[in-house]
Formats: C-alpha cells, sequence, structure tokens
C-alpha cells in the first residue's frame, strides 16, 4: 500500500479534484427527486404549466452540471488511473531489468510479462473506479437515507430496514462469489495452457498423429471450465433478482404506508415518488459498491504479485575482492562450485583452470554437463556457490557495478536472441558508439558481411521479431558481430556456431584468432572440430571438469573427449585426412 500511495501522490491534484467533482455530481443528483416531487404536488395538481416548464428547467440545468461534473471527475481520474498505471509499470520494467538471471529464471518470463500487463492494468482499472466511486456511493447511499427523512421521517424508516438488508444480500453474494471467480479463472489459466502447448506444438502433434488425444484432453479441461462458469454464474444471478424483490417490497411498504400518510394528508404524491426515487438510487449504488469491492478484491491480488516483483532485490551482493595485477591470468577459476538454488543439485563441482590473455578456451562436454553455465559464472550471470572466478586477478564479485564488469565482455548466447530493428541498430546493441565501418569489421570476423550487403539497405536492412527473416545461421553470425563490435576482452561463444557449416566455422574462428586486439575467447561446442586448434580444452561431465589440455593430450588421456571425437569423425586417421 505505501508503494501505491507513492505512485498515487504524483497525482495528488487529480486524486483529490476526481472524488470532489463526483461529491458534487452526487449531490445534484440528490435534489432531483425532490424538484420532481414539486412538480408533481405543485405544478401538476395546480395545473401551472409555467411552473411545470420552470421546474423541468431547473432539473435540466441539474443533469448539466451533473454531467459536466461527472466528465471533470472522469478526466482527472482517468489521468491519475493512467499515470498511475505508466510510473508503476515503467518502474517495473526496470526493476525487472535489474533482477539477476537467478531471480528471473525464479519467476519465469511468462509470469513477468503478465505482471507488468495484465496485473498493472488491473491496478489501473482500481485506481480509477476507486476515485470514481469510493466517496460517491457511501454518498448517494447515505445522502438519499438522510434526504428521505427530510421528507418523512415515518416514512423513511423503510430505509433503515432495507438497506441493511440489501448490504447482506449484495455482500454475501459477492463474498462467495470472489472464490468462485477465482477457480473459474485457474481453470480458464489452464484451459488457456492446453492451447497454448498444442498450438504451439501442433507439428509434434501432427507428426505423432495426436490429434484426437489433443481434441479429448482440451474438451476435458473446456467442460470442467464450463461446468464451474455455469455454476458461478447460476449463483451470481441471484444478485438481480433477490435484491429486486427486496426493493420492489420496500416500494410496496412506502406505496401502502406513504399511500394511507397520503390520505391522511400528512404526505403527498409527490413525496411518495421522491421517497421511491431515493430507494432506486440506493439499490443503484449498492450494486455498484458490490461490483467495486469484486474490483478492488482483484487488484489487492494484482498489487500482492507486482510487489513480489518490487520487494525481490535487484542486482548481486559484493564481495571484497582482488586488484588486478599485471601477472595474473585474464580468467581464473578457482574449485568453482554452482548450485542454483538453495538445496539444488549441485550443477558444477570443483571447477578449476586459467585463460591467459588472448588465449582460446575450448569447452566440450555432453548435454547437461555444466558447459554454458560455466561460461555464465564470467559475467557473473550467476554467482558461485563455493569457490571464486577472478578476472585479472579480481573476484568478479568484487564488482559493485555490473555494467563495468560486462563492458569487458562480449557474450554470445547459446540462442542467437535479435531484436526487430535494422542491423545497424541491433549491432549497436554491443557498442552505441560504433561506427558504420565498425560494424563492417564485426561483420567481416562473423563472416556475416556477405549476406548482410545481399540485403536490401545493407545495416539498414529490418529485421522482424525475433528476426524471423533470416537464417538460423544467418542470426548466429549477427549475433557474434555484435559481441565483437564492442572489441571485449574477453569472449564467449556459447554454442554459438551450431547452425554453420564446417567451411563458414573454419573460416570464423581463423577470422577470431586474426583480430587484432586478441580477446581472451571460451568456445562452447559440441564439435571437435570447432575447438581442437584451442590452447586448451575443458572437458566437462556431470559438472566436473575430467579433462583439460590440448586437443592431442585430450585424445591420448580422456576416454570421454576420445569418445566425443570419434563419434564424430570415427577414428584418428580418418579425422586428419
Amino acid at each position: 500500500m505505501k508503494r501505491y500511495l507513492g505512485f498515487i501522490g504524483r497525482y495528488k491534484k487529480e486524486a483529490i479534484l476526481g472524488p470532489l467533482f463526483k461529491m458534487l455530481e452526487a449531490l445534484f443528483e440528490l435534489f432531483i427527486p425532490l424538484v420532481v416531487a414539486d412538480i408533481i404536488d405543485i405544478g401538476i395538481k395546480n395545473g401551472d404549466k409555467s411552473y411545470i416548464f420552470a421546474r423541468c428547467g431547473l432539473m435540466v440545468a441539474l443533469g448539466l452540471i451533473g454531467l459536466v461534473c461527472s466528465i471533470t471527475a472522469q478526466y482527472f481520474s482517468a489521468k491519475a488511473a493512467v499515470g498511475v498505471a505508466t510510473d508503476l509499470r515503467r518502474a517495473l520494467f526496470a526493476h525487472i531489468g535489474g533482477l539477476s538471471h537467478k531471480n528471473t529464471d525464479k519467476f519465469g518470463t511468462a509470469t513477468l510479462l503478465s505482471r507488468t500487463t495484465t496485473d498493472v492494468n488491473q491496478v489501473q482499472t482500481a485506481t480509477n473506479m476507486v476515485l470514481r466511486l469510493f466517496l460517491r456511493s457511501p454518498f448517494i447511499v447515505f445522502g438519499a437515507m438522510i434526504m428521505a427523512f427530510t421528507v418523512s421521517p415515518a416514512a423513511a424508516l423503510t430505509f433503515v430496514v432495507t438497506i441493511p438488508a440489501l448490504s447482506v444480500v449484495v455482500f454475501g453474494v459477492m463474498l462467495i462469489s470472489i472464490p468462485m471467480f477465482r477457480r473459474v479463472q485457474a481453470r480458464l489459466d489452464r484451459v488457456l495452457g492446453r492451447t497454448r502447448e498444442n498450438l504451439s506444438g501442433a507439428r509434434v502433434v501432427r507428426a505423432f498423429v495426436h490429434e484426437e488425444e489433443s481434441i479429448r484432453e482440451f474438451t476435458a479441461d473446456n467442460s470442467e471450465l464450463t461446468r464451474l462458469q455455469r455454476f458461478t454464474g447460476r449463483f451470481s444471478a441471484l444478485l438481480n433478482p433477490v435484491t429486486y424483490v427486496i426493493i420492489n417490497l420496500s416500494v410496496l411498504v412506502i406505496i401502502w404506508r406513504g399511500g394511507a400518510q397520503v390520505e391522511l394528508g400528512n404526505l403527498t404524491q409527490g413525496e411518495v415518488v421522491a421517497l421511491y426515487n431515493y430507494m432506486t438510487q440506493i439499490l443503484v449504488e449498492l450494486i455498484k459498491m458490490a461490483n467495486f469491492i469484486i474490483l478492488i478484491t482483484k487488484a489487492c491480488a494484482a498489487g500482492a504479485r507486482i510487489n513480489a516483483i518490487f520487494d525481490t532485490e535487484t542486482g548481486l551482493p559484493t564481495k571484497a575482492g582482488f586488484k588486478a595485477t599485471e601477472t595474473a591470468p585474464a580468467v581464473e577459476f578457482q574449485n568453482v562450485t554452482l548450485s542454483y538454488h538453495e538445496n539444488a543439485d549441485t550443477v558444477l563441482e570443483g571447477i578449476s583452470f586459467t585463460a591467459r590473455a588472448g588465449e582460446t578456451i575450448g569447452i566440450i562436454g555432453g548435454t547437461g554437463s555444466g558447459k554454458s553455465s560455466l561460461v555464465s559464472l564470467i559475467p557473473r550471470f550467476y554467482d558461485v556457490t563455493d569457490g571464486a572466478v577472478l578476472l585479472d586477478g579480481r573476484d568478479v564479485r568484487s564488482y559493485a557495478d555490473t555494467k563495468e564488469l560486462r563492458a569487458k565482455v562480449g557474450f554470445v548466447p547459446q540462442k542467437a536472441e535479435l531484436f526487430a530493428g535494422t542491423i545497424r541498430d541491433n549491432l549497436r546493441f554491443g557498442n552505441q558508439n560504433a561506427t558504420d565501418e565498425d560494424c563492417r569489421e564485426a561483420l567481416a570476423a562473423a563472416q556475416a558481411l556477405s549476406f548482410v550487403e545481399e540485403k536490401e539497405g545493407g545495416l539498414d536492412f529490418c529485421l522482424e521479431q525475433s528476426a524471423r527473416n533470416l537464417s538460423g545461421g544467418q542470426k548466429q553470425r549477427l549475433t557474434i558481430a555484435r559481441a565483437l563490435v564492442r572489441r571485449p576482452e574477453i569472449l564467449i561463444l556459447d554454442d554459438s556456431a551450431s547452425a554453420l557449416d564446417y567451411a563458414t566455422d573454419a573460416a570464423l574462428r581463423a577470422a577470431l584468432a586474426a583480430l587484432p586486439y586478441r580477446p581472451t575467447t571460451f568456445i562452447v561446442s559440441q564439435r571437435t572440430a570447432s575447438i581442437r586448434h584451442a590452447d586448451r580444452i575443458v572437458v566437462l561431465e556431470d559438472g566436473k571438469a575430467v579433462g583439460i589440455g590440448t586437443h592431442e593430450e585430450l585424445l591420448s588421456s580422456c576416454d570421454i573427449y576420445r569418445e566425443i571425437h570419434q563419434s564424430q569423425f570415427g577414428s584418428e586417421e580418418e579425422a586428419n585426412a
């Protein structure tokens, strides 16, 4: 709540003027029944047309003034609500951008996206409704009851009984319905998940002839959703008939008692109509209040989900580290152990090796052996559980600002990620100050210049979302070029040439070896051909380094490396042929 008040506090003027104008609208609305009573009791009774027209003009004037007040209130409420949502979404997006990979993995991309959009929209709608109804509806309910007492204290006693009865029905139905709606939403999420899964995996479903099974599963989930919705809808549908029964009974009592009072001369026909109008106003506002509270309940749940993100600390804790020395290796792993979460299985265990400036380190191993996890420790995407990773003799955890650390690293992820925009814009992700010549040099080294120049516009060629208009190999080469644009001290290629043919892969490795600034390069690959010329190769198996050495040394000393190599090339004689 404090966080929300901080956002709404930026729109104090709108947050005050919105409810104020809504109160004015409600005030003018409360006078309408009295004007109607005067028209009946004086104008119609006496046949005074001029009085009738004058009072009708007054009623129209009250309506127009109320309309102006309502539009003004809507404007200020909407401005405050949209402003709060804008600021909240901006702050949330910035906070998510500062989360560590560990926390991002914990929440999941889909959840973060949902909380940034759907949950913020819920808060926006609730803010708008709070500013419009929070004061207006109670004011109308109690104001109508007070006005009824000014008309006839005896007849208004009906209101004292009716309002609590209506409140019990309206809020009782609401409180019982809220958990039902939550179950419906959970079942709807399941149906949407089933739909998304089947649509994204449509080719697999068809390839294995599982269409009928998928239809049966979807039908079962959809039928359960329909059953819950029907039950919830039927229960919620009780609200209108029960409230209208109570209101009509109250109206009958008012008319019955009012008629008796009219006969005795204690009430007029116009006053009875006024009492009826006040009863109708109360009914409308109570139903609004019920829907308003349901909306607030949903918004509170959304706010709790948003707060869970804000309450997660950004960044990573710093640690006193070593000062850089000229003799220290560029990268050093000191008995590194890694677990992604507490009490989780160990991903890496006891890894130790060094990489001198300008050296090339190859990393190979089976699927799930920890290759990507190992290189992710260098730019500090994750923190080691035990041991240390040093850059130039300095613990990566000693960097108070990870930007300083990551500015030294050019990272090419396993999955090629590009953004909608021009090729130039994507390359400048690596270096905002890069010139077109810098971009072309990086493209040439990444073996991408030839196909970029063939595209219409060259560097100005527009990529679609996720670069759908490029092939897999083209996307990989552009991501490599993006990393090279920044001229990094450390270059990490996390299996980023898997879509390249052997000739292009060989040309890429030759170009990287010829780079004038000689970065320390880490190459993660499934191919021994991609790393056989590395200065050292680290072989991983189940998170442990089972071999470290050159290609020739590992062929003779490491059974796992020899098996991988022979599975790709056969015997060593065939590999060298």
